[in-house]
C-alpha cells in the first residue's frame, strides 16, 4: 500500500532538523535519519508532499517512525465516504437521544440495545430518530454489542460512538480524510469534556486530564510512544479492516486490544486532535473511582494478548542503571549517575558522527531520556506499584523520601501542564485518587490472573 500523489506530511514537533537539513532526529524510539541531497530537495520547510515513488517511500518511513504526521486539512475525502454509525447502549435513553441528534439522519444509524433494563425507552428514542434497532436479550458488553452492529454494516466505513459521546459536525469528515493513506485502518478524535453549567471538582479534573483525552498534538498510535493506545468511544474505521471485530471475551480494554491487533497486522491507527468529540464525564466521586479501577482491570487480559506492549514502564539498560543509582540515595549515587549520563552522551555523540555539534545534540537527547526515565519511575511509585510503595515506606526511610518526592513533583509538574480549572489541593487529591483507583484495578486483575506481566517494567535496547 503506497501513499497517493499529493499526500502531505509535516515533521512532528519532536523531530529536529540538524546538520543544515542533512539529517533528522526524532521518533519513538529516537532515531537519526540521514538525508541524501535528493531527499533534502523533497522538503518544503518542514513539509513533504508525495510526488513520486521516492517521496512516497520517504513519507511512509517518516510516518512509521513517528517522525511526521499527515496534514489532515490537505487530504481529500475517500472516493466513497459512506459510513454507518453503530451505537452500543444499555439504558441511558437521554444520552442516546442527544447523540442521535448530533449525528443526524444523513447516514445509516444502528443502535444496539445491550439488554437494557428498560428497553422500551431505548426503542422509542431509536424510532424517533429513524435508527435501526438491534435488541440483544443477553448483556454481552461493549465488544459484543459493537460486533452485533458491525455485522449489519454495508458501507465502506463504520463510526462507533458510545451513547455518552457528542461529536462535532466536522468530526467524522475530518477523520475520514486520514483514509487517503491506504494503510490507515482506524482514526480517532480528541475526546474532550462535555460542558456543564456547574461542573464538580471531579469534572474539572477530568476535563483537564481525562483517561480518554490523548492530548493536543496529532500522532500515530503505537505502543511505547506518547499515544500508545486509542479509545473506541468515538472512532472511524475501515469495515474491511475489522474482519475479526472486537474480542467479545473482553469487557474492558477491548478497544486497546483492537488497536494493538491492527498495528501488529501492519495497519496504521491515527490520532487526530483537530477532530473532537465531547464526553459526558462522571460527576460523582464514587462512580468516577469505580470507573478508574475498572479501566485498570483490563491490564491482565491485555497482558495475555499483548505481553510486549503492556509494560507499565520501558527502560533502556542505561536509564534503568541511572534510576537505580538515584533511588539508592547513597554517597556514590550522584557520581554513578553522572558517569552513566556522561557515558551515554559519549556513545550517542559517536553515533551522530558527521552531524554538526554532535556532543551538544547528544547531551540534549540524554537529558530527555533521563527525564523520561525519572517520570516513568514516578508513575510506578504513584500508580502501578503503589501497594509496594506503601509497604516500602513502612520499612525504609529512603523509599519514604523517594515516594514523597515522586508524589509532590508529579502533582506540581502535571498541574502546571494541565492548567486545570481547579485549585492545586483538590487537583493533587484527585490525581492521587486517580492513580490509587487505577493501580488497584491493575493489581486485582494481576492477582486474578495469577500473573505479574502487567506489573513488570521492560528493559529494552
Amino acid at each position: 500500500m503506497t501513499l497517493p500523489v499529493g499526500f502531505l506530511v509535516e515533521l512532528d514537533r519532536h523531530t529536529r532538523v540538524v546538520d543544515g537539513g542533512r539529517a533528522l532526529v526524532g521518533g519513538f524510539p529516537t532515531r537519526l535519519i540521514r538525508l541524501t541531497p535528493r531527499a533534502q530537495r523533497l522538503f518544503t520547510g518542514r513539509t513533504l508532499r508525495v510526488r513520486d515513488a521516492a517521496s512516497a517511500l520517504l513519507a511512509e518511513r517518516l510516518l512509521d517512525l513517528a517522525m511526521a504526521n499527515p496534514v489532515v486539512g490537505s487530504l481529500p475525502l475517500p472516493a466513497d465516504p459512506r459510513y454507518t454509525v453503530v451505537v452500543p447502549v444499555r439504558d441511558r435513553p437521554r444520552q442516546l437521544a442527544r447523540l442521535l441528534s448530533s449525528v443526524g439522519a444523513d447516514h445509516p444509524v444502528i443502535v444496539v440495545d445491550d439488554a437494557s433494563r428498560h428497553p422500551k425507552a431505548v426503542a422509542a428514542v431509536a424510532a424517533e430518530h429513524g435508527a435501526t434497532l438491534v435488541t440483544l436479550t443477553t448483556n454481552v458488553g461493549p465488544a459484543g454489542a459493537r460486533n452485533a452492529g458491525l455485522r449489519l454494516v454495508s458501507t465502506p466505513f463504520v463510526v462507533f460512538a458510545d451513547s455518552d459521546i457528542v461529536p462535532d459536525q466536522d468530526t467524522v469528515p475530518t477523520l475520514l480524510r486520514h483514509f487517503a493513506d491506504p494503510a490507515v485502518a482506524m482514526a480517532v478524535p480528541r475526546i474532550t469534556g462535555l460542558p456543564s453549567a456547574a461542573p464538580t471538582w471531579i469534572e474539572r479534573y477530568e476535563n483537564a486530564r481525562s483517561s480518554l483525552d490523548l492530548g493536543a498534538h496529532p500522532a500515530g498510535v503505537r505502543p511505547g510512544s506518547p499515544v500508545s493506545w486509542a479509545s473506541t468511544a468515538c472512532v472511524v474505521a475501515r469495515v474491511d479492516a475489522l474482519t475479526e471485530g472486537f474480542d467479545e471475551r473482553m469487557r474492558v480494554g477491548e478497544d486497546v486490544d483492537l488497536c494493538w491487533r491492527l498495528i501488529e497486522q501492519g495497519r496504521r491507527v491515527r490520532y487526530e486532535p483537530a477532530a473532537e468529540a465531547a464526553h459526558e464525564h462522571r460527576t460523582r466521586a464514587d462512580d468516577w473511582l469505580l470507573r478508574k479501577a475498572v479501566y485498570g482491570t483490563g491490564a491482565h487480559p491485555l497482558a495475555e494478548r499483548h505481553p510486549r506492549f503492556i509494560a507499565p514502564a520501558v527502560f533502556a539498560p542505561w536509564s534503568a542503571a541511572l534510576v537505580t543509582a538515584l533511588l539508592a540515595q547513597r554517597r556514590w549515587s550522584a557520581p554513578v549517575a553522572g558517569v552513566v549520563l556522561a557515558g551515554v552522551t559519549l556513545k550517542i555523540s559517536r553515533k551522530l558522527d558527521g552531524v554538526g555539534h554532535p556532543h551538544h545534540l547528544a547531551a540534549r537527547l540524554t537529558v530527555n531520556g533521563a527525564l523520561a526515565a525519572v517520570a516513568q519511575t514516578s508513575a510506578l511509585f504513584n500508580r502501578h506499584w503503589w501497594p509496594l510503595t506503601i509497604v516500602g515506606c513502612l520499612a525504609s526511610r529512603r523509599i519514604r523520601r523517594a515516594a514523597a518526592v515522586a508524589a509532590v513533583a508529579d502533582i506540581a509538574l502535571e498541574y502546571r501542564r494541565d492548567r486545570a480549572h481547579l485549585d492545586p489541593i483538590r487537583y493533587g487529591v484527585a490525581r492521587r485518587l486517580d492513580d490509587l483507583a487505577y493501580g488497584a484495578g491493575v493489581w486485582l486483575s494481576a492477582l486474578k490472573g495469577r500473573s505479574t506481566t502487567a506489573l513488570r517494567p521492560r528493559i529494552t535496547r
